[in-house]
């Protein structure tokens, strides 16, 4: 049986998705872009909306019961490479070893002009 996680501590959902599903012992959380969750605004800046991706994550992370400590998978879509190892830089302040699996993927856009976005795949 899946269950929805919403939290009002990260965006809400844009589309037809909810915030994350959790399914067993696993949460599926789905691609997180730097809105800001208060505002619903864009966060401007690379640095800042990587962090902002990570804020969003670890709010879902938490709503579901579980935490990004218990990430299994991540997968960060950059309309940039060259922000990649900022990217490396922010996880290692969300994430400890072993790490998680983790894709990085260039991409030509992203909703609402976001320059990152990540999503995360969780156990409980």
């Amino acid at each position: 049986m899946k269950e929805a996680i919403n939290t009002s501590k990260a965006p809400a959902a844009i589309g037809t998705y909810s915030q994350a599903i959790r399914h067993g012992q696993t949460v599926y959380v789905s691609g997180q872009i730097p809105l800001d969750p208060v505002s619903g605004e864009l966060v401007q800046g690379i640095d800042a909306q990587i962090v902002q991706v990570f804020e969003n994550l670890r709010a879902v992370a938490e709503a579901s019961g579980s935490d990004l400590g218990k990430a299994l998978k991540v997968t960060v879509f950059l309309t940039d490479l060259a922000n990649f190892a900022r990217v490396n830089e922010v996880m290692a302040d969300y994430f400890t070893q072993p790490y998680p699996a983790r894709a990085a993927v260039e991409v030509a856009g992203l909703p609402k002009g976001a320059e990152v976005e990540a999503d995360a795949i969780l156990s409980m």
